[in-house]
């Protein structure tokens, strides 16, 4: 899983980046940022739904925050990603919704990463992932359906980094 892991050190820096704009918040992002993926973990991989997977070993194992656990649940579209899996309903039933401002840093900080780490625009980021995919897979169905809500949370942190310089 060497680009898993070069893709988390990514987004870890990525998160590590807003520093500056989220104060007494910024080490609950970076840990989320570090433990986003935690679910593709093969050890870990219960329903094949790497947000939840994550998710509930963090909260049933390692007995983690709170708002930890439900920034790895919620990351990332996961939540249209449950629809199209067919388990609409799942986070909300076991994971309150995170902060919007941490969720969209989250956000940011996963789909402006490529897998190997790199940064990247939003678009090229999403063009990514719907490359890999075929088109009547249910990752690209969510990520089609989410990239608004993903770009409009890119960009929100983007205007919020701008506002701080």
């Amino acid at each position: 899983m060497p680009r898993r892991w070069a893709h988390t050190q990514g987004v870890a820096e990525q998160a590590r980046s807003l520093n500056g704009v989220l104060g007494e918040d910024a080490d609950l992002l970076e840990a989320s940022a570090w433990l986003h993926d935690i679910g593709y973990s093969p050890d870990l991989a219960t329903t094949g739904f790497h947000p939840l997977d994550g998710a509930r070993y963090l909260r049933d194992v390692q007995k983690a925050d709170h708002e930890l656990c439900s920034l790895v649940a919620y990351h990332s579209g996961a939540v249209v990603e449950a629809e199209e899996r067919g388990i609409p309903g799942v986070l909300e039933g076991e994971f309150a919704q995170p902060r919007e401002h941490l969720l969209e840093a989250l956000t940011y900080s996963d789909m402006t990463t490529g897998p190997d780490g790199t940064r990247l625009p939003v678009e090229r980021r999403l063009s990514e992932i719907l490359e890999r995919y075929a088109p009547d897979h249910l990752v690209h169905r969510a990520i089609t359906r989410s990239s608004p809500t993903l770009t409009s949370a890119v960009r929100a942190v983007e205007q919020r980094l701008a506002n701080a310089r």
